[in-house]
């Protein structure tokens, strides 16, 4: 028997193959799927089942893709009504040689939810091995339960019984395979581990503290912020995603013709480093490094429309171009050929972002002097450390609320460690802002100069 996971950066998604005796399952793939089929085919495998934990909301699921190379089947939860597929619910049992997964019904982060339990039938065939919780358990927290927004309490006391009910009874001994690692949008305070078991949360996991009505209270409390891309998401993965059979290759455009493209709707897109960026900036592009493209992506770029790449790197590209695949963008067309030096040499204009000290930025702060401090970081970010007097807005909901920012004075971007800042001093630069800077390093750095900052909770 064999287990292989396979972690999709930025996304923090979590997949695997397992199997036994010539067959291969796959739980939660990615829509870019030759990982999965050399892993089976390493181990002479033939991939039969794809097993899908519910309808993802922040990816596009790799599931029809795969059946399409495979002849795979794929079983998902029989609450929600998928356009392929085959449902599957509690009991239902999978078996390949001495693996057997069982189905168990799991509702709470979504009504379809569902586990699999994974045994071993050459060893104690009464204990489960591990468990694949999707996003109903994670390491160190749980899933969130806000999606189905007119029945948050419900959803969260599904979830409660769920992890009580069908997960804590799989015994201490059962590993867990989450949906998701720490820095998912699909639940909060999870552990930067990715490996634990059902003991190990029992006795560590500060939701198995809290009796129900007190789990309740707790996940209506949660704040997580929604992607407007979510509910596209929502419906491409209930429909089917179309099967492309490979990720798009962007072709290079001489800086000419990227500027035609631009001004007949293409959106440019920067995935350079902040330092970069801020060094040259295409009027109109969007900054996204290609580290923040998962997180963000979906913020910003509506669907269906065609992009256009900036990049110092081929490789920035291919890695770009896997990130928005992932989620759902096809028409990725074009990249600038010869990166930003090819649309400097013709003479065409561009924008700079003035960076800041965060030294320069703490003697502004303390003499008073004039200046709007943009502080896009999350809530949780600001409840630990925060600067006194930031506007605090956070990247997501930027665009929206423009408004609350006096475009008269200079405005500072700000973040963690620079890569969200230059997201936000772009799209500012876009709206019209036209004194807008930059602070690399933003908070990092700040601590390491001593800047004045406040602790809220």
């Amino acid at each position: 028997m064999f287990l292989e996971r396979f972690r999709s950066e930025g996304l923090s998604h979590l997949s695997y193959v397992l199997g036994d005796a010539g067959e291969a399952f796959v739980v939660d793939p990615r829509r870019d799927v030759d990982d999965y089929l050399e892993c089976a085919h390493r181990h002479g495998s033939r991939i039969t089942r794809i097993l899908e934990t519910h309808r993802n909301e922040d990816y596009v699921v790799g599931s029809c893709e795969l059946a399409a190379r495979t002849g795979a089947t794929i079983h998902h939860g029989a609450a929600l009504g998928f356009r392929y597929g085959l449902p599957a619910g509690d009991g239902q049992c999978f078996e390949s040689g001495d693996l057997r997964i069982e189905v168990l019904e799991t509702p709470g982060h979504t009504d379809e939810s569902l586990a699999f339990a994974l045994y071993d039938l050459a060893g104690d065939e009464r204990l489960p091995v591990a468990v694949f919780t999707g996003d109903t358990l994670f390491i160190g927290s749980t899933g969130r339960t806000d999606l189905l927004e007119d029945r948050a309490t419900e959803s969260a006391a599904r979830l409660y019984d769920s992890v009580h009910g069908k997960l804590l009874p799989l015994g201490d001994q059962t590993l867990i395979y989450p949906a998701h690692g720490a820095g998912s949008v699909c639940g909060s305070g999870m552990a930067k581990r990715e490996f634990s078991s059902i003991g190990y949360e029992r006795g560590t996991n500060p939701v198995f503290r809290l009796d129900r009505e007190a789990f309740i209270r707790h996940k209506l409390a949660e704040r997580p912020y929604q992607p407007p891309y979510f509910r596209h998401m929502e419906q491409v993965n209930q429909e089917g995603p179309v099967i492309r059979g490979h990720p798009p290759t962007p072709l290079p455009l001489t800086a000419t013709a990227f500027a035609e493209a631009m001004a007949n709707g293409l959106w440019a897109v920067d995935v350079r480093s902040p330092e970069a960026i801020a060094g040259a900036l295409i009027p109109g592009s969007l900054a996204l490094p290609v580290e923040m493209i998962s997180a963000f992506a979906g913020w910003f770029l509506p669907d269906g429309i065609e992009i256009g790449l900036i990049a110092d790197r081929y490789g920035d590209v291919e890695e770009a171009v896997r990130r928005l695949y992932r989620l759902g963008y096809d028409r990725i067309d074009a990249r600038l050929d010869d990166g930003l030096h090819g649309w400097e040499v013709t003479g065409r204009p561009y924008q700079t972002v003035p960076p800041i000290h965060a030294s320069a930025l703490k003697e502004r702060m303390e003499s008073g002097t004039p200046f709007t401090l943009l502080d896009v970081r999350g809530r949780s970010e600001i409840a630990t450390a925060a600067l006194p007097g930031a506007t605090e807005i956070y990247l997501g909901e930027l665009p929206g609320a423009l408004d609350r920012i006096p475009p008269e004075r200079p405005i500072t971007t700000f973040c963690g460690s620079g890569r969200r800042s230059i997201i936000a001093a772009s799209l500012l630069l876009r709206a019209g802002f036209d004194q807008v800077e930059i602070c690399l390093g933003s908070m990092e750095a700040c601590k390491a100069v001593g800047c004045p900052i406040e602790r809220r909770s």
